[in-house]
């Protein structure tokens, strides 16, 4: 069965940091690699970054410098630090596999928003 619980969202001001966290079933985190969607108010889902089994990652370059993603393999746990927070980075955060579909399933994320 497929879980997905994202967490660690909040109310942060500007040039702030949070560190989201995302429980990911067993099965899916093995088999594949990770990522971090975020989906702002009237716009569509946009990945964030991923890792890779490997470690290896990707940043989208509205985040690059700024967020950090990992895994920790013992606890199936996805985690996105993210520093230096913009308003522009508003947005329920979504983790799942990479190349997710709409149809797949969603977990019901965590609401990041920045504003002072």
């Amino acid at each position: 069965q497929v879980q997905l619980v994202e967490s660690g969202g909040g109310l942060v001001q500007p040039g702030g940091s949070l560190r989201l966290s995302c429980a990911a079933s067993g099965t899916m985190f093995r088999i594949y690699a990770m990522g971090w969607y975020r989906q702002a108010p009237g716009k569509q889902r946009e990945l964030v970054a991923t890792i890779a089994n490997s470690g290896s990652t990707f940043y989208a370059d509205s985040v690059k410098g700024r967020f950090t993603i990992s895994r920790d393999s013992r606890n199936n746990v996805v985690s996105l630090q993210m520093n230096n927070l913009k308003p522009e980075d508003t947005a329920t955060y979504y983790c799942n596999r990479i190349s997710a579909q709409d149809t797949d399933y969603w977990g019901k994320g965590t609401l990041v928003t920045v504003s002072s």
